[in-house]
């Protein structure tokens, strides 16, 4: 009788340690699994970092002629500005001022190498940033305003160091800077809606 419960405490004992150890090993992996995880997060871009590199999807269906919007693509604003048939009609018009009026320098997609600078005449998309020293150019579509004086047919003026542009971007001759304001890569998705940070064939 007395082998008979010696080999029951026997059995006993050696199911605790089978399941102590089971136990254990199960969560020895939680452990590692908790520590790791981390780790391996750590190696994900973050949400921001996605989203600095993400293209950016603009609905422009609200965008008055004459006016401008502003977006942000990779920490950089964005210019978007519906021209009118007579802003259109003045690119050619001050040309002779303009230091590089073919877009010859390469600061924009091969589709941006035009007297427009743009997919499509009417909208023009810029990055909104003065290719002198980097300050936020001030869209000033207005001709002929007092401070800008009877030659100015509308466009963008950098307030920093006086470097100015045309409403195709294009900079003038004897400004500080000495670049066109760049061209991002964009297309259409539709009329009213384009993408920035996707590249195109000219439309």
């Amino acid at each position: 009788m007395a082998d008979e419960s010696v080999i029951d405490d026997e059995k006993a004992d050696e199911g605790r340690r089978h399941f102590l150890a089971l136990a254990t090993g199960v969560v020895g992996a939680v452990g590692v699994a908790a520590v790791a995880t981390p780790f391996v997060s750590y190696f994900r871009p973050s949400a921001r970092a996605k989203a600095l590199g993400a293209a950016v999807e603009v609905d422009i269906s609200k965008l008055e002629p004459g006016a401008m919007i502003s977006v942000e693509w990779r920490g950089k604003p964005i210019f978007i500005v519906n021209r009118t048939e007579e802003a259109i009609e003045q690119l050619q018009a001050v040309e002779d001022q303009l230091a590089d009026p073919e877009s010859e320098k390469e600061q924009q997609p091969d589709f941006a190498a035009n007297r427009y600078r743009s997919l499509r005449p009417g909208v023009f998309v810029a990055i909104g940033s003065c290719t002198h020293l980097g300050c936020a150019p001030k869209y000033r579509p207005e001709v002929a305003p007092a401070d800008l004086g009877p030659d100015w047919a509308g466009g963008f003026f950098c307030p920093c160091h006086g470097s100015k542009f045309d409403l195709a971007g294009r900079v003038y001759a004897g400004v500080p800077a000495n670049l066109n304001l760049a061209v991002p890569p964009y297309r259409f998705l539709s009329d009213t809606t384009l993408i920035i940070g996707e590249n195109t064939e000219a439309a």
